[in-house]
């Protein structure tokens, strides 16, 4: 079956705004206040906690250590998970675009570098998770992306063949693993880098999603 593959966070919807915000809740706790901005620092959200952690620390001149990010990381899941989605938003036309390819008879996944337990429930929040026939976390298995394993587990769990996929994403990790599963890569040109994107020499770049199940048939033909 043809399957398609999607990260979640800038890719299906934009997180960045709760993420941020669950990073200043490490610092705010410390007595530091909210280092990071939900707009200008939207891009490295997509980096994961341990990013967010790193650029506070340095922004606010404090000396830090990857043991501070470790002991701060737990901090930052549980301000995450209380407030998963008070800011979180599907990006226009995900939703029809990926009920188009059900239709069209491709099977759908999440692969995402999101704890798993927090992608789950994300999109229960969003509403989305009866769209896709597998969910693959950071901790699903012991590998994650840009390990080609990871997506390759993804697509047999929705039913899929490796063969006849390709993965829709935001980042170069995405990138990366398309490239290292030897599968089409799709980057999308609405999350926070917008068109910069191009500069990873994707396969393609989706502009919006009304024009994803047409691409998707370019690489995916019947």
């Amino acid at each position: 079956m043809r399957t398609v593959v999607f990260d979640l966070d800038g890719t299906l919807a934009d997180t960045s705004a709760d993420l941020i915000a669950a990073a200043n809740v490490c610092f705010g706790l410390m007595g530091q206040g909210r280092p990071l901005d939900p707009v200008a620092d939207a891009l490295v959200a997509f980096g994961g906690g341990r990013a967010m952690l790193r650029l506070g620390y340095s922004r606010l001149g404090m000396t830090w250590t990857e043991a501070n990010i470790d002991a701060q990381y737990p901090v930052l899941l549980e301000a995450y998970e209380q407030a998963i989605a008070v800011h979180s938003a599907l990006y226009p036309g995900a939703v029809q675009a990926v009920q188009v390819l059900r239709a069209a008879g491709y099977a759908t996944a999440i692969c995402t570098n999101k704890p798993e337990r927090l992608a789950v429930m994300l999109c229960d929040h969003l509403g989305i998770s009866n769209l896709f026939g597998a969910l693959l976390g950071a901790d699903t298995l012991p590998v994650r992306k840009p390990d080609p394993a990871h997506f390759f587990e993804t697509v047999r769990r929705a039913g899929g063949d490796p063969a006849r996929s390709l993965l829709i994403g935001d980042t170069i990790t995405d990138r990366d693993t398309a490239r290292a599963a030897g599968v089409p890569i799709i980057l999308v040109g609405f999350g926070p880098e917008g068109q910069g994107v191009e500069r990873l020499t994707p396969d393609a770049l989706l502009h919006h999603y009304d024009d994803l199940p047409a691409l998707v048939d370019r690489f995916l033909p019947a």
